[in-house]
């Protein structure tokens, strides 16, 4: 989007989904980004927060992933943002190489301010088919009193 929108959340936001303040947008906006942006500059944008996303799933997961792996989880990160990411479960399989777990938690990150969003639910299949690129599939049976309760991407997991 090249001007200023409030994202899933109501968070000021511009772009690829760069955010702008956790705040819905209100004209308090910085100058540069209240007559919308270029596509160029979009680009821009997108490449700074990716990097950041890529940074923290570089200094989080202890395990080999390969390209798809490392390609989905930084998605994953872009959309919940690094504190979620290391506070999750999701996270925690990943460290244990139990692959068959991350489909149901990725499964779980749906919700946005308290509601379910057939965007986020699409978003995370994505993910899930990019982190299982040319890897055989996984069984996805949860083990007996998993929570698998859904996760607002707003909130985080609840410990």
């Amino acid at each position: 989007m090249p001007h200023l929108y409030d994202d899933a959340v109501r968070y000021c936001t511009i772009g690829y989904g760069h955010l702008i303040k956790k705040l819905p947008c209100n004209g308090t906006e910085p100058v540069e980004f209240r007559n919308g942006l270029t596509k160029p500059r979009g680009q821009e944008l997108l490449v700074g927060d990716l990097a950041t996303s890529q940074y923290c799933v570089m200094t989080s997961v202890r395990v080999p992933l390969t390209d798809g792996q490392f390609a989905a989880l930084t998605d994953f990160v872009f959309n919940v943002g690094s504190g979620n990411f290391r506070g999750s479960k999701l996270l925690k399989f990943v460290n244990a190489n139990d692959h068959d777990e991350v489909p149901l938690q990725l499964r779980r990150w749906v919700m946005a301010d308290g509601k379910p969003l057939g965007a986020l639910q699409t978003r995370r299949e994505g993910e899930i088919a990019l982190f299982f690129d040319g890897l055989p599939k996984t069984k996805g049976v949860p083990p007996v009193g998993e929570d698998l309760s859904p996760i607002d991407v707003r909130a985080g997991e609840q410990r």
